[in-house]
């Protein structure tokens, strides 16, 4: 049996050296008792049971998922992370796949530790008050904080608070380590340290902001107790408030009730109904056409898609422009912003079109479909391609668009584009790089969507896909050079 001895604070180096040599010297889990300095016995009791031999590798595997696991659940109070890390590392050289296996119990142990940890620099960074104390060096005013996390996250959530505060001197202390931070240097200690005593006005205007926002009429106290657990609140001065303003909650939203506005009659709603309509109209009718039809575009309701998207995206390009590219649909970053192609598939497509020669301000690009299209993982709207039929609600808009601008070349990206140009559905293959007359005299070219190519997992094929596409860019471009103007 061997004995480890660590001082155990949340530092991954003296685990990991102690981990290197167990494993260099084949000494299985069930043969080494982890113990803190200063304490004697086995942290955790009696020993796991042994799983039977395992055939350990000459070579030592360390994922890297392992190790930024390792390093968040060092950081952990459990007495057991260090048998538990270490076992894991043992079982990863016959098991490349283990940490693959949520449900295995001790990979469940280690995503415990770690969401724990996540759980406390979250607290962390929510919770810190800091107050000023007295002495200004170098013009830079100095300010402390006590906090008392429940495991040993202040080296790991020092950076935060070093980009967040970089322009003032300032110590926070904790009884689990300190970080102190002079404009310069960043500096972290794994000792307790002890509590400063200082308090300033700005204790009065945390309770002041609190007491302000604090809304009675959505008042949830288990959770709010969630999200700001009671162990934290002696040391937030805004936290004095809240027994008096939960009693006082009720009361509250009665006196809310009772101030808030009445309803006009409604003949008087309906007029102003009128009189908005009319203003509406009257402005629209001095608006160039394709800014009319893009106010008009902004209330579509042709489809359920507006329901959840965030805005109509429109098309965007100078009303005279002879190439016109249509895409499948706005992105996420498009839906937020309102304007199309600036997510990742714009950059990719910006790109290709500057390598081809095209000036991308003088090109109208928009899509088919005018609305976001998404399911929701978590808080991630992925994407999802456009139904026929939704793609046929939109192609009123796309027609107007190339009515009003009257391009020279039309230019369809992916088959949701070219289904809404053409109301034909073919594989991209049969109909890429070939011009296709379209009516008064216009040429349509058929290419692939870059978000396409950014969705290739196989680098090759992505990198191969990423030319063929910039090829047909330059196709368009000496397209463009020998078609008559319209």
């Amino acid at each position: 049996m061997r004995t480890v001895t660590l001082e155990g604070r949340g530092a991954f180096d003296e685990w990991r050296d102690a981990a290197r040599s167990l494993l260099a010297d084949r000494v299985t889990p069930d043969q080494v008792r982890w113990q803190l300095s200063g304490e004697g016995g086995d942290l955790f009791g009696a020993m796991p049971p042994e799983t039977g031999p395992v055939d350990v590798p000459s070579g030592i595997v360390v994922p890297k998922g392992f190790m930024e696991a390792a390093e968040a659940a060092i950081c952990h109070t459990d007495p057991a992370r260090f048998s538990l890390l270490y076992r894991i590392l043992w079982r990863l050289q016959a098991e490349r796949s283990l940490l693959q296996v949520s449900s295995d119990p001790d990979v469940s142990d280690l995503i415990r530790l770690i969401k724990n940890i996540r759980r406390d620099s979250h607290k962390m960074k929510a919770f810190v008050r800091f107050r000023e104390v007295e002495g200004v060096q170098a013009g830079r005013r100095r300010f402390v904080a006590w906090f008392e996390p429940e495991h040993f996250i202040v080296s790991r959530t020092a950076g935060f608070f070093q980009r967040r505060f970089t322009d003032m001197d300032w110590l926070i202390a904790t009884p689990k380590g300190s970080a102190a931070w002079n404009g310069q240097e960043l500096k972290t200690s794994r000792e307790p340290a002890a509590r400063p005593e200082a308090e300033d006005e700005t204790d009065e205007l945390w309770r002041t902001y609190f007491a302000n926002i604090f809304n009675p009429a959505r008042l949830k106290i288990k959770a709010m107790q969630s999200e700001m657990p009671k162990k934290y609140w002696k040391n937030m001065p805004e936290a004095s408030l809240i027994p008096d303003l939960i009693a006082g909650a009720e009361r509250r939203v009665a006196e809310m009730a009772e101030r808030q506005a009445s309803q006009p009659p409604a003949f008087h709603e309906r007029l102003q109904a009128q009189w908005r309509e009319r203003e509406d109209e009257e402005a629209s009718v001095n608006l160039p056409p394709l800014e009319r039809l893009r106010e008009e575009a902004a209330g579509c309701t042709r489809c359920p898609l507006h329901c959840h998207a965030t805005q109509t995206v429109f098309g965007e390009g100078p009303e005279d422009s002879e190439i016109m590219f249509v895409g499948e649909q706005p992105g996420d970053t498009e839906d937020l912003a309102g304007k199309p192609f600036i997510g990742p598939a714009g950059q990719v497509f910006d790109e290709a079109v500057a390598a081809a020669g095209i000036d991308r301000t003088q090109v109208y690009v928009t899509n088919a479909v005018k609305h976001f299209k998404y399911e929701r993982r978590g808080k991630r709207r992925i994407h999802m391609r456009p139904e026929a039929g939704e793609v046929a609600h939109c192609r009123w808009w796309v027609s107007k668009e190339i009515e009003i601008i009257r391009p020279r070349i039309v230019v369809a990206l992916g088959a949701t584009a070219y289904l809404s140009l053409t109301g034909e559905s073919r594989p991209i293959a049969e109909v890429r790089g070939m011009p296709i007359p379209m009516q008064d005299n216009r040429m349509l070219l058929v290419t692939t969507h870059p978000a396409a190519i950014l969705r290739m997992l196989d680098e090759d094929l992505k990198a191969r896909s990423l030319d063929a596409f910039r090829s047909d860019l330059q196709g368009v471009r000496r397209l463009f050079d020998t078609l008559p103007a319209l």
